[in-house]
């Protein structure tokens, strides 16, 4: 007996990393256990930000690629992209009719990239919380993965609900928030979230030899200077990593480090090792799907099939409670 459905969207950046794994790909896979699971490539979303769309397609089946090697399974989660259910975009202009605009201008993500973008803010900007309530409610989820900071957008999705709920009458669940721990992964440079877009990350496909040379190029401690100076694994992103990837060394590497007994380069290239090792079934799982032509294509249009069921079915509902033909 399952606890209840997930949904969780994620906008199609290509191929992941380290930090998309660790913050939100590993929990998806665990939530399979116990909910049923409908993992979304939220390609309309990404057209907000997104002025350059010509690679748009490859890096959704890229994302989804890692999603399978990463252990998704179609069997059990419903994997699709966004834009191929239609019926999202009707819901969306639906639920927009009830949603006032006072309650979108307070958003504070929206005022951010207002000022990230004042070339182009767009009305898909400002109603992009009315979409997230679309994806979630035209699924009935009952229950979102989210982190901590995420929660004010979660409740204005509640919010939206709860109001096309007392107009129309009970038709959506609200949404309640999974926290989860969406951990803080910085990138390379040692300041930053890892992002590609800063080119601080850490792709989950790349070679072996090309995640060894980035690691060796990147910032550690920075009040160390040279191989004698104690080191301070407190303020190191390297130290940071290995407490993921090699949990079983961590003690020894801090002490090492402070009383230098280890250099910089000798911690990156056992953190390098670890990593390696840590991905290889991945990229092992990575190298089989690629062997099998068209796959992704066929998994993500049936999860579109199945997603499509469902969302048919709430939208007549959803037609017959607000009058329309």
């Amino acid at each position: 007996m399952k606890k209840g459905r997930v949904f969780s969207g994620a906008r199609p950046t290509g191929r992941q990393h380290i930090g998309n794994y660790l913050g939100a790909i590993q929990n998806y896979v665990k939530l399979q256990e116990d909910y049923e699971c409908i993992y979304c490539a939220v390609d309309i979303h990404a057209l907000t930000t997104l002025e350059d769309t010509h690679l748009l397609r490859e890096n959704t089946r890229e994302m989804v690629f890692d999603w399978l090697a990463a252990g998704l399974d179609p069997e059990r989660s419903i994997i699709f992209v966004q834009s191929h259910v239609h019926e999202v975009t009707e819901l969306h202009t639906l639920l927009s009719m009830v949603t006032p605009v006072n309650w979108l201008l307070r958003v504070a993500t929206f005022k951010e990239k207002v000022k990230t973008q004042p070339h182009n803010v767009n009305y898909g900007l400002v109603g992009y919380p009315v979409l997230m309530t679309a994806d979630i409610s035209l699924y009935k989820a009952d229950t979102v993965p989210v982190g901590e900071d995420q929660l004010p957008h979660l409740e204005l999705a509640r919010e939206i609900v709860r109001r096309f709920n007392y107009l129309f009458g009970e038709t959506f669940p609200e949404p309640q928030a999974k926290l989860t721990n969406f951990p803080l992964v910085l990138g390379l440079d040692g300041v930053r979230k890892m992002s590609k877009s800063l080119d601080n990350h850490l792709e989950l496909a790349a070679t072996p030899e090309e995640t060894t040379r980035r690691i060796m190029s990147a910032y550690t401690d920075p009040a160390r200077q040279f191989k004698t100076d104690p080191g301070h694994p407190d303020i190191c992103n390297i130290f940071r990593l290995h407490e993921t990837y090699t949990p079983e060394r961590t003690a020894e590497i801090a002490e090492n480090c402070r009383g230098a007994a280890i250099g910089c380069v000798a911690c990156k290239q056992m953190l390098a090792e670890s990593i390696n090792q840590a991905l290889a079934p991945f990229r092992q799982r990575r190298a089989e799907i690629a062997a099998r032509p068209g796959y992704v294509e066929e998994v993500l249009a049936g999860g579109a099939d199945r997603a499509r069921a469902t969302a048919r079915e709430t939208m007549r509902e959803v037609r017959e409670k607000m009058g329309l033909p």
